[in-house]
């Protein structure tokens, strides 16, 4: 997460504006998101016999969601007692782990999407490349990059004492300096992914609007609320981020009014961001729709049981098609509803 941010309460906050708002919303994103996620990390590996590469993708996207709510223990005390307590090392690593868990899930999040344009365009590259060997060497090379493009939080973080208060904050040798980490972390935290995914499901709109497949229901739509979350919860933050690159840029003063109150915007903004962490749970109860209520505790796996083409690929002897003695257009519906869909689409 940012360099001026990350803490949902930056320094302006213990002399200045009302808490109660970031620490309301970071006590629900606890409340929620860390069973929710837990939930969600057991269903996967406890409950499911034969994991799908969705259901891969979705364990690790809840094990980053995991990883930051841990943080906001650390953060909460801070802002109940106005000072932080955890020294230097615990304020460097704290943001470090949130952004680490920023760059994996919109990382995971953009995978998802070209994995399910790949499964349009390319049904049969598809049934080839996405299989779990692949899906794990992939997985890793995201949980790499993203360690390695949270570094900068590492670089331009440090415990200072304002007015016999130790704050957790981003120190920048110039302007320059936060320009610089404000824009890395838009630009590819944010900006590349997002048009990635925007790109990606241009195409499968266009692929499926021209061939008249069948949309998919559970996992498609499930995918499609992620990303949407991701996004509405996150692009106000980044926003934040290029407004105050382009002032420090300019070398506008940080603490007129307009900075004053874009301070004030990212102690909300944060905490918001942290929000999203606790979503996701939500979410695949909203797109198991009947499941819930037909499997219980089990209904993240029959939601996520059965989807991806490497499942699909190996049923029936191992056709791509239903029946041996079909249509030609089998091949092109088989792969395509198969990846990232539900075997048994509500």
């Amino acid at each position: 997460m940012a360099p001026n941010t990350t803490s949902p309460a930056a320094p302006s906050s213990p002399g200045g504006m009302s808490l109660s708002l970031p620490i309301a919303l970071l006590s629900v994103a606890l409340a929620v998101g860390l069973p929710g996620n837990g939930f969600v990390v057991w269903s996967i590996l406890k409950r499911m016999q034969k994991r799908s590469v969705t259901a891969l993708l979705v364990l690790n996207l809840a094990l980053a969601d995991l990883a930051v709510l841990l943080t906001a223990p650390f953060f909460l005390h801070f802002l109940a007692r106005r000072t932080w307590n955890f020294g230097v090392t615990g304020c460097r690593l704290c943001h470090y782990v949130c952004g680490v868990s920023m760059y994996a899930s919109v990382l995971l999040i953009t995978i998802m999407s070209l994995d399910r344009s790949l499964a349009v365009a390319k049904p049969f590259v598809s049934q080839k490349v996405r299989t779990k060997t692949i899906a794990r060497w992939v997985l890793a090379s995201i949980w790499v990059v993203s360690f390695l493009l949270a570094t900068p939080v590492i670089v331009y973080r440090s415990v200072e004492q304002l007015n016999r208060t130790l704050i957790c904050r981003p120190y920048y040798p110039s302007d320059g300096h936060m320009a610089f980490h404000l824009l890395f972390e838009t630009i590819t935290g944010f900006l590349l992914p997002f048009l990635a995914v925007v790109a990606s499901y241009s195409d499968i709109g266009r692929r499926l609007q021209a061939r008249r497949f069948r949309r998919s229901r559970r996992t498609g739509r499930l995918v499609v609320l992620i990303i949407l979350a991701f996004a509405a919860f996150w692009l106000p933050y980044h926003l934040v981020n290029l407004v105050e690159a382009g002032r420090a840029l300019v070398g506008w003063d940080k603490a007129d009014s307009v900075g004053r109150h874009l301070k004030m915007a990212r102690n909300v903004l944060i905490a918001l961001a942290f929000l999203s962490s606790s979503v996701n749970p939500v979410l695949y109860a909203c797109a198991g729709g009947g499941l819930l209520r037909s499997a219980g505790v089990g209904f993240v796996v029959k939601l996520l049981e059965a989807t991806g083409s490497e499942v699909y690929s190996t049923r029936r002897g191992g056709t791509l098609c239903q029946s041996q003695k079909v249509t030609p257009a089998c091949p092109e519906q088989g792969p395509t509803e198969a990846s990232m869909t539900s075997s048994t689409p509500s």
